[in-house]
């Protein structure tokens, strides 16, 4: 007896014992969500979790979405332990979050449904303060590492003029790298702003204060597009820069070749530049003005001269010069009434990086309408040059033009009759009736000999081999999802390559760029082979199928994830940039589909 009341007590210790492990799991699961910081500067980055213990979630979480927020998920991380016969386990999902601008937000609590557990997290609160502009004297003294510059060529300028603003990068020349460069802010509320770009080869080095600095200049051409008291900036930006290491003993000779640096985090801003935009004047306005702002020269030449009534004459017009060459139109010219016009053709040709110089080129087709036309009349190109604050008309002088009138087609000639001598007859244009059709020859090919008949016996044949491979096909469609998904991303990247084309067309920056990068996660994540969702621009150095891929490809597809990243603070682009986006796209995706998985 006592042996068997030994067994059913250790059976019953079991299971309360494992009963109890069950309730303590049950009771243990939780969700808590923390950020690293509570406060940081604009630019900086913070970092959210969000912590499971005792439960595993099938996927990462959705966040709200804040204005002002921007959440990128980075990955989870899970944690196991086993202590004093207790066990525990827990998965947190990482995010990097980023502010676009200064204040106080409030991230609120969250709630997730796991295998019919409600659980809810505390809502945090997160301070983001405002960078400011050091000051004169903290530059002079030498002990900003970096710091930012934006210069303006004009403090007054007109409607639809354009100018290249310049931010200017000091860094201090005991920095031994730079990494991670990118404008966190560009308020340039009143202009269209182009691409940021870095100015090649006027890299220099100055003298401020008591410190050399390195001076890496970046063009940012901008256009006014509103009247009034405008204000550019003030600019931010956040980097990532190398600095000798302090902890390091040795030989300051050998230290400064085999110091290997310690990473700093920078902020940087720039002071606000006020900007009075002024309105093109009514007064002398030409009436064929049609917008151009600038300063251009115009030559034009009109061939052939000698034309009859109808023929093409091809008027090819060159305005060259300084300006916003994408707004130069070819005015309707009122005098070419006694002309059929088409419309023109263009080509531009910049002399700069910013298509701010350069030649734009018409072509246009012209025919006259009547013999009466004997000069192609005198052709005029007005534009405001803000330089001199003055409206100009350049006029081409007539061109002479010889025109014929149309001959006539000649009358048909009517067919000999049967009387007429052979010399004189002259070919016959319609054939008579043939009056004897001749012997019926009766066919005597039997049936089964005939083709027709045999491609008719054939066709049931055809048509059960041809359903025999789609059925094939289909199935082996079904058992491959990784086929189906292919085909579906494809679809999805050909209608979605029309769609930023549709967008860059009617000039909508935003669902341009959110439309780019969510097609960027799909075909990678289709090539990759993991979830769309889970792609950042992280998986360009760190998978290994993309390290097999082209150098060029691998940058090009930096650079559209770092657009559309920049896309979220920088203004609205124009439509020239985000077609010639598109094509970057386009090309990149043929591209990745010969990379081997």
């Amino acid at each position: 007896m006592s042996a068997i009341k030994m067994r059913f007590t250790l059976k019953t210790l079991a299971v309360l014992w494992f009963v109890a492990l069950f309730t303590g799991a049950v009771l243990a699961a939780s969700f808590t969500a923390s950020l690293d910081r509570d406060t940081f500067t604009l630019g900086e980055q913070a970092t959210l979790s969000l912590k499971f213990d005792g439960v595993q979630p099938q996927d990462a979480p959705g966040l709200p979405n804040i204005a002002g927020l921007q959440f990128q998920y980075v990955g989870p991380s899970s944690s196991f332990s086993f202590i004093n016969g207790q066990t525990s386990s827990s998965i947190t999902y990482n995010y990097i979050v980023t502010a676009q601008h200064d204040g106080e937000f409030t991230i609120p609590g969250m709630r997730a449904d796991i295998s019919g557990q409600q659980l809810a997290s505390a809502p945090l609160k997160l301070t983001v303060t405002k960078v400011d502009a050091p000051s004169a004297a903290a530059v002079n003294s030498g002990n900003e590492v970096a710091f930012l510059k934006f210069i303006f060529p004009k403090s007054k300028i007109y409607v639809g003029e354009p100018a290249v603003g310049r931010l200017e990068l000091y860094l201090r020349d005991d920095v031994q790298n730079l990494s991670n460069f990118q404008l966190t802010s560009s308020p340039t509320d009143g202009f269209s702003a182009g691409k940021t770009a870095e100015l090649q080869n006027q890299r220099r080095r100055v003298q401020v204060g008591n410190r050399v600095y390195t001076v890496i200049p970046l063009a940012m051409p901008l256009t006014a597009v509103r009247t009034g008291a405008l204000t550019l900036g003030p600019f931010t930006a956040s980097a990532v820069v190398v600095l000798p290491s302090q902890n390091q003993n040795g030989d300051p000779f050998f230290r400064q070749f085999f110091n290997q640096g310690e990473q700093q985090q920078v902020t940087l801003a720039t002071d606000p530049f006020n900007v009075n935009s002024l309105p093109l004047p009514e007064q002398n306005r030409p009436a064929n003005y049609t917008g151009a702002v600038g300063n251009f020269t115009m030559n034009a030449t009109a061939g052939p001269t000698t034309v009859t009534v109808g023929d093409p004459i091809t008027v090819r017009v060159q305005i060259s010069g300084r300006g916003a060459l994408d707004t130069v139109t070819l005015p309707p010219q009122d005098a070419w009434n006694n002309f059929k016009t088409f419309p023109p053709t263009t080509k531009q040709e910049n002399s700069d990086q910013f298509g701010y110089q350069g030649t734009k080129t018409f072509e246009q087709i012209i025919s006259p309408q009547n013999a009466d036309v004997h000069e192609l009349p005198e052709l005029t190109f007005s534009f405001f040059n803000p330089d001199d604050g003055q409206y100009h008309t350049l006029t081409q002088a007539a061109v002479p033009l010889v025109v014929k009138a149309a001959g006539t087609s000649p009358m048909p000639t009517l067919a000999a009759t049967k009387t007429a001598t052979p010399e004189n007859q002259t070919p016959q244009d319609i054939l008579p009736i043939k009056e004897n059709l001749g012997v019926l020859i009766p066919n005597n090919v039997p049936l089964v000999a005939q083709p027709v008949f045999l491609a008719a016996q054939a066709v049931p044949v055809l048509a059960f081999f041809a359903a025999f491979i789609w059925r094939k096909r289909t199935d082996n469609l079904a058992n491959n999802p990784r086929l189906r998904r292919q085909r579906t991303v494809a679809q999805l990247v050909r209608d979605g390559v029309n769609d930023l084309k549709k967008f860059a067309a009617e000039n909508k920056s935003d669902e341009f760029f959110a439309l780019l990068f969510r097609l960027l996660q799909e075909q990678l994540g289709e090539r990759l082979d993991c979830p769309a969702t889970a792609i950042t621009e992280n998986v360009i150095d760190e998978h290994a199928i993309l390290r097999r891929a082209p150098k060029a490809l691998l940058d090009s597809l930096r650079e559209l994830f770092q657009l559309c990243n920049q896309a979220r603070y920088a203004p609205v682009r124009g439509a020239g940039e985000l077609n010639s986006v598109a094509i970057k796209f386009e090309k990149a995706t043929a591209e990745l589909q010969e990379v081997k998985a």
